[in-house]
């Protein structure tokens, strides 16, 4: 899954004449393609960037399991409940590779956790609106990890090693999901009409909040050009957003279903579609905390938290008995 990153506030790129001579070197590394390890001598600023993304990332990973576990018991067989529980198991796993990518910053898990809990960090706007009915799942595999894979392939290029190196075994699982998601969308629209009218109305939901994932357009997103210097960032909101639309609008076709956008439409001379205004005052809403389901979702991140925390005292004990031991 992806967090979009929602900037707030004002940044700008520095000017090289403006950086000291650690920071010139810093750049000059980065423009070389040349890997930033955690050892390495790295600016403040960046190190407060890559944890402030890497660790939205990694939360929405844990998140985004929620509206898929809601259907887990009603999977119509059991072969698609196998499948849905191993992509929630990858998930997991995608949260904990980008908790450790996190963590190699400096910053503890349990401090993630808190900044989550408390609302000072985010997870994907996406993953705030419910899912009401089977076909659900089959949009969020098509849509939403379509979407991610767009977004997390060129994270597999960023400057920083730890994080590249995890979202290439990321995008590998990811790929697969997306065509778990199809796959159930496919047999949906091969199925009865009434399965097809399904199919059709989770699309229709599903839509632009997918479109929203890649976040504000690239006029309000003030930070986006510092990220890029940094090659953090490799390409532009708006770039992955278009990248997005191109390659979902033939599978919809593919499948017989109708993108909800009555402005979408082929550009000749742009060899691109074009398609109609996205409302982003419902993402920076979302993002507030105003979605349908933020209250539950944080509610029930802080239920799991809390009931481990047990679990986390007796690893925490056994860690300091067993440093005591080697002491003695």
């Amino acid at each position: 899954m992806y967090a979009q990153m929602v900037d707030t506030g004002a940044a700008r790129v520095q000017a090289t004449s403006e950086m000291s001579a650690e920071e010139r070197a810093f750049q000059e590394k980065i423009d070389a393609g040349i890997k930033i390890e955690p050892k390495d001598w790295m600016t403040e600023g960046y190190r407060k960037t890559l944890i402030r993304q890497i660790s939205q990332h990694a939360h929405s990973e844990i998140v985004g399991q929620l509206p898929e576990g809601n259907w887990v018991t009603r999977a119509p067989t059991l072969q698609r409940k196998a499948i849905l529980l191993a992509k929630i198991q990858d998930e997991a796993g995608h949260g904990l590779y980008l908790y450790s990518a996190a963590e190699t910053l400096g910053v503890s898990r349990d401090q993630m956790t808190a900044d989550l809990l408390s609302g000072k960090a985010k997870y994907s706007s996406i993953f705030n609106y419910p899912t009401l009915s089977w076909a659900d799942m089959g949009a969020i595999g098509w849509l939403v990890d379509g979407s991610a894979i767009i977004n997390q392939i060129p994270l597999c290029r960023c400057s920083y090693g730890p994080y590249a190196r995890a979202m290439v075994r990321v995008c590998k699982e990811e790929s697969f999901h997306a065509r778990q998601g199809y796959d159930i969308m496919m047999a949906l629209c091969r199925g009865t009409a009434e399965q097809k009218a399904m199919a059709q109305d989770a699309l229709n939901r599903w839509w632009w909040p997918s479109l929203m994932m890649f976040g504000p357009p690239d006029t309000d997103s003030v930070n986006s050009a510092q990220s890029a210097q940094w090659k953090i960032k490799l390409f532009s909101n708006d770039e992955l957003r278009q990248r997005m639309v191109d390659q979902t609008v033939p599978q919809a076709e593919y499948l017989g279903l109708t993108i909800p956008d009555p402005d979408l439409k082929w550009n000749a001379e742009r060899g691109h579609y074009d398609f109609g205004a996205i409302d982003f005052s419902e993402l920076f809403n979302v993002v507030k905390g105003n979605g349908p389901c933020n209250r539950e979702r944080l509610a029930a991140r802080r239920k799991a938290w809390d009931d481990g925390a047990w679990f986390r005292d007796g690893l925490t004990a056994y860690a300091d008995k067993q440093t005591q031991r080697k002491a003695a």
